[in-house]
């Protein structure tokens, strides 16, 4: 690995980072396992309360020595812990509807139908019971034809396309 020599004491070799010319004076070892901390639910209410009146949360945090995420997931804890107390002091034991209003309808007058004159129907004139249009193509099936043909004229319109 090259050194700088013009690398001063305590960089890292090979770094371009030029830390300050003195030595490192000061190392902290950790002794001791490494756990989380737990905190008496006192504490908890302690310091969510000290957020109410705290302008900078993470000032308070890092005074306690907490990260601010902590503290604001403590707060939402208590309140849900607040909503589910309330919300089984108020159960009701029958539920609550709201009370149904019909107006009374206005009174219709019966109007007549026209009169219509009935066609004869003729063989030839017959209504289609079913009518397809695939690209411009027109195609009209009569009540009671087999489906087998019904489906050869649909691929044959498709495939023509």
């Amino acid at each position: 690995m090259l050194m700088d020599d013009d690398a001063p004491l305590g960089a890292m070799p090979g770094s371009r980072h030029r830390a300050s010319p003195e030595p490192i004076r000061r190392f902290e070892v950790l002794t001791g396992v490494g756990r989380r901390r737990s905190f008496a639910v006192e504490d908890k209410l302690a310091l969510v309360a000290q957020m109410a009146d705290c302008g900078n949360i993470c000032e308070l945090a890092r005074r306690h020595d907490l990260r601010p995420s902590q503290l604001f997931t403590w707060r939402r804890e208590l309140r849900y812990a607040a909503e589910a107390a309330q919300g089984s002091i108020q159960n009701s034991p029958e539920p609550m509807f709201v009370p149904a209003v019909s107006a009374p309808e206005p009174a219709a007058t019966p109007v007549p139908a026209p009169k219509r004159k009935r066609r004869q129907r003729t063989r030839a004139a017959a209504p289609a019971a079913v009518e397809l249009e695939i690209d411009g193509v027109a195609v009209k099936i009569a009540r009671g034809a087999d489906a087998g043909v019904i489906t050869a004229v649909i691929d044959a319109l498709k495939t023509a396309r």
